[in-house]
């Protein structure tokens, strides 16, 4: 059965992707959708849409084991701040086999799907002077 394992938590899933049901954000059997059939908070803003960049995960390992970038999640990914060459939209990354991921600390509770608080940390730098 395959791993998702969700970095700083330290969250490792292990799933049967025959058996999960779907749970109606993101792309069937996205981490996004695994995330939520087990009870993982990943920001999702758009309801798995593709359509903003909350659920922008950092790929620690297993690159290979996410199906291949389409060019909507490319687009959108570049106005995700923080972006790197191993970021991901977890809506759009369905796994097909053992993936480490990282939530970047800015990104978690960067927007609350309800309308509630933001917590930007980091993302936004300091006032001038």
């Amino acid at each position: 059965m395959p791993k998702v394992t969700i970095l700083p938590a330290n969250i490792t899933i292990e799933y049967d992707p025959a058996s999960m049901p779907y749970s109606e954000h993101g792309k069937k059997g996205s981490l996004l959708d695994i995330c939520l059939n087990h009870k993982v908070h990943l920001e999702h803003a758009c309801g798995g849409n593709c359509a903003c960049t909350t659920c922008h995960v950092i790929v620690r390992s297993g690159d290979d084991s996410l199906t291949e970038m389409e060019d909507d999640e490319a687009d959108r990914l570049d106005m995700a701040p923080g972006l790197t060459l191993h970021s991901r939209l977890g809506c759009q990354s369905i796994v097909t086999g053992d993936v480490i991921v990282e939530i970047p600390s800015w990104n978690i509770n960067y927007v609350s799907e309800g309308g509630g608080s933001m917590n930007l940390g980091s993302a936004i730098p300091p006032p001038k002077k």
